[in-house]
């Protein structure tokens, strides 16, 4: 498997793997975000850190609004402008240690339903 790095970070790039996407995410969530929101940018941003946080295992990933905007093919400013408005949305979380830093992102399913640990009775 060849790895290419793009802002520090690794992406697959000649082989591709499958992942499991919450049927959510196709049927309701992009339809809102598209059509309600009139933001697809705001889904492609959803689906791209989707892919890089649930898709790879992982609960957390730095990417910048650059490396965001190359891997989806859009402008950085319709990055920020969908970043915001999933923010505002509470569909991902965002953190930095400083102004301008890499931010790092946790994307959001609140459509699941935790599961209980199971008690003991």
């Amino acid at each position: 498997m060849e790895i290419q790095r793009v802002g520090g970070s690794s992406f697959y790039s000649k082989q591709y793997y499958s992942m499991r996407i919450d049927p959510y995410v196709i049927d309701t969530l992009m339809r809102d975000l598209v059509a309600h929101s009139r933001s697809s940018a705001a889904f492609l941003v959803y689906l791209q850190l989707y892919r890089h946080t649930h898709g790879a295992g992982r609960e957390t990933v730095a990417l910048s609004h650059s490396v965001l905007a190359e891997l989806i093919g859009i402008s950085k400013r319709a990055v920020q402008t969908a970043v915001a408005h999933l923010l505002e949305r509470r569909l991902i979380r965002r953190r930095k240690v400083r102004p301008t830093a890499v931010p790092v992102y946790a994307v959001a399913t609140p459509w699941v339903r935790k599961q209980e640990s199971p008690g003991i009775a």
